[in-house]
């Protein structure tokens, strides 16, 4: 089904310490994700790259965090700006690192809440992102996104979540690397949690289509985080946060073709694009060929490319 496809820029680094995620929406712009979408019949608009606005002082109990302000101005203006693009088309939200959920998320689920329909969640990341700003150690609010999402206490520096998803409409795939205090949050919460020993136990399609199937059940609108830590870093190298392990070539577009099939996807986000980090561009062409594999390119119709 054709969809006018809206593209958001978020070059945003705060979540972070490691330069280089700001760079993530021009690279995606120059792997050519307009024309890989408007090749497939889709309508593309580019609404550009957003700001954070104006900052207004913020602080947290937990000294370690960092860049707060930051953080909050870009979940302001990224929830404003999804729950209006919402309404228009499809939104895809380009990073920017992993901390554009906070407001990515929450503009998609107040869009949700104002047409009565559920919200569910498919987080494909090799971490859970189930840290409060009151647990982390690190600091880095890349790691809040889940948390704040599914309503945990501890964000009273940034703006109430609109309408928290309940953990049955969670699902993190594809995870493996999570901290105690996060497993013991999600355990507590009883958020899905397919890491890879479950994929390489029962498959890589057999979890995704059960939570596929009760997004159907419920007629949920179904928003997808893809951060590049998804995949393995022999094909994904441009992250900062690389984790051996991950999906392959392979695996990761037949999710992105399942995804495409069940018709559900309603909003995307494409986070942790370090193109500082890549080799000659790989790494953002990559994540633009799996964007066109959920919007519809079949495995006969991919390019061949050569890399020399």
């Amino acid at each position: 089904m054709t969809k006018t496809c809206i593209l958001i820029g978020a070059p945003m680094d705060s979540g972070q310490q490691r330069p280089g995620c700001l760079m993530g929406p021009a690279a995606y712009r120059v792997a050519g994700i307009a024309g890989a979408l408007s090749d497939l019949g889709h309508r593309v608009i580019d609404r550009g790259d957003m700001d954070h606005g104006t900052l207004e002082p913020a602080s947290c109990t937990n000294p370690a965090v960092h860049d707060l302000a930051e953080c909050i101005g870009w979940t302001k203006v990224l929830a404003a700006t999804g729950r209006a693009a919402m309404a228009e088309g499809f939104p895809v939200f380009m990073g920017g690192d992993h901390a554009l959920a906070l407001g990515s998320v929450a503009g998609v689920a107040a869009y949700a809440r104002d047409i009565g329909r559920p919200l569910f969640v498919l987080w494909l990341d090799a971490h859970s992102d189930f840290h409060t700003p009151l647990t982390t150690t690190s600091g880095n609010l890349h790691g809040t996104p889940v948390a704040y999402l599914s309503g945990l206490p501890g964000f009273d520096a940034f703006p109430p979540f609109p309408a928290p998803v309940p953990p049955e409409r969670i699902c993190l795939y594809g995870i493996r690397s999570i901290d105690p205090a996060e497993h013991r949050g999600l355990m507590a919460q009883g958020v899905s949690v397919q890491d890879m020993r479950a994929l390489d136990e029962q498959g890589i399609v057999a979890p995704l289509r059960a939570f596929l199937e009760r997004v159907q059940a419920e007629n949920g609108l179904l928003h997808v985080s893809l951060d590049v830590d998804f995949l393995d870093p022999s094909i994904a190298p441009a992250v900062g946060t690389t984790v051996p392990g991950g999906t392959t070539f392979r695996e990761a577009h037949l999710v992105m073709e399942l995804l495409h099939e069940s018709g559900l996807v309603t909003s995307l986000d494409l986070v942790e694009l370090n193109p500082f980090l890549d080799e000659r561009g790989r790494t953002a062409k990559l994540m633009v060929d799996l964007v066109a594999s959920l919007m519809g390119r079949k495995v006969f119709d991919r390019p061949t490319r050569s890399y020399g």
